[in-house]
């Protein structure tokens, strides 16, 4: 018999999909029975406690968690979220419910004893219920008590050999797509660059000194297979300089109706005919494509990168051979200014290890952004605040026209005297010498 009456949650388990209640219920089952025989080392009612704050919280409309103080290991300062409940007498199973996140491999490559070791620690030093995975990306181990946090944390470093992702105003646990493991349009490597970077960079990722959260993504294409440039301050995305190599006999092949098109993602369903005019040539953001009924071409200078005629017609199309990425900066979701999508700093950079080049761009932005950004701002909001023409001096980063965002609406590039060709005195007596005429 459950500890307690939960229609609202109840209710939750009613629709179509998955529910998170159900997660819990069968964990405050399994925990109740206890085939393993283990010896909790938090309360064995924890999973429904949990069920009995939640309802709770949703009758009075009003959350029952609270921020308690700063909790962690030794020698870190992130890694470790504390909670706490503010109804420790009702609900002792929840008093205490520390979230720890925890590094994520590089591309979520996993064996099953991981797994089944990470589960073995947590299903005996934690609530037993994880995250797979967080929105940043790490591993999130949900609920355990402050007592048990340097337990899980040896064991997590000495057995497993992992360690703490990134909380707080910090570098967080940087996460990239599968890349060239798996992707043949991943222009460069992004595995090994987020490793590199993660290990290069593990001060800034468990010892906040930022003024908020950093965070990096690594997309090997613009296909964005982790939304870099919408999910990360600074967002490494894979792009090419060369054209587009083209398959005209599988262009032809698409459309005479003998290749699927989307890779035949959409088998099963009756689009009708393929319409390369329709469905690829007028979808061009850029309209940098022509067919002219026996050969398609390709403006490369126009061409923006944005991957739908390479997805309509993978086997006609591919990206080119001079690989590389662009690097995006300033995206953050809606807290203090609104959401940012990533503006574009650096069109094209080299992504050969050391990945020099990339961290000198990333050490740049955080010595400015730590001696100008205010408490609790992120790097995107800085820049709205002092401009991105300031960032660009910082970076020293030329500025170019694919820069602009919206031409001649919100211009950012304000010109020195000493850029101009014979300074602003001779222009400035131009002007006036045509105008008094």
């Amino acid at each position: 018999m459950a500890k307690y009456a939960t229609p609202q949650l109840d209710q939750l388990e009613s629709g179509p999909w998955p529910s998170f209640v159900s997660d819990i219920k069968q964990e405050a089952a399994a925990r109740a029975k206890n085939p393993k025989g283990l010896d909790y080392q938090i309360p064995v009612d924890c999973p429904e406690d949990l069920l009995g704050v939640l309802e709770l919280s949703y009758a009075e409309k009003e959350t029952h968690w609270k921020h308690g103080g700063i909790v962690g290991v030794f020698g870190y300062g992130g890694g470790v979220i504390g909670r706490y409940c503010d109804q420790p007498e009702m609900f002792p199973g929840v008093a205490h419910f520390h979230t720890m996140r925890v590094a994520q491999p590089a591309g979520k490559y996993y064996n099953t004893k991981f797994l089944r070791d990470l589960c073995d620690i947590w299903d005996l030093r934690g609530s037993g219920l994880t995250n797979m995975h967080g929105s940043t990306g790490d591993i999130v181990l949900l609920g355990t008590q402050t007592a048990q946090l340097e337990e899980v944390f040896h064991e997590l470093t000495h057995k497993m050999n992992v360690d703490l992702g990134g909380s707080g105003s910090n570098l967080r646990t940087p996460e990239a797509c599968l890349g060239q493991s798996r992707c043949e349009y991943a222009c460069y490597n992004t595995q090994d660059m987020c490793y590199q970077l993660t290990m290069d960079y593990q001060d800034e990722l468990h010892r906040p000194a930022f003024p908020y959260k950093f965070k990096f993504k690594f997309d090997g294409c613009p296909n964005g297979c982790v939304c870099a440039m919408a999910r990360s301050d600074f967002a490494v995305v894979g792009t090419w300089k060369d054209d587009i190599k083209i398959d005209q006999e599988k262009v032809k092949a698409y459309v005479a109706g003998e290749i699927k098109p989307n890779a035949g993602a959409h088998a099963g369903r009756d689009w009708g005919k393929f319409d390369l005019q329709k469905e690829v040539i007028d979808r061009c953001p850029s309209h940098c494509m022509k067919w002219d009924g026996s050969k398609l071409s390709i403006k490369t200078a126009d061409c923006v990168r944005c991957m739908h005629c390479i997805n309509t017609m993978p086997q006609a199309l591919h990206i080119g051979d001079e690989r590389g990425a662009s690097i995006l900066v300033g995206a953050k979701a809606p807290v203090v200014d609104g959401a940012q999508m990533g503006s574009l700093l650096v069109p094209f950079i080299s992504c050969e290890a050391p990945y020099d080049d990339v961290k000198e761009v990333i050490e740049k932005i955080w010595d400015w952004w730590m001696e100008e950004g205010k408490n609790r701002e992120r790097v995107g909001e800085t820049m709205k605040r002092l401009s991105f023409q300031k960032l660009l001096e910082v970076t020293d980063v030329p500025a170019m026209p694919c820069q602009v965002k919206a031409p001649r609406t919100n211009p950012f590039i304000f010109f020195k005297e000493e850029e101009v060709p014979g300074g602003w005195n001779r222009d400035l007596a131009e002007f006036r010498k045509r105008h008094q005429r």
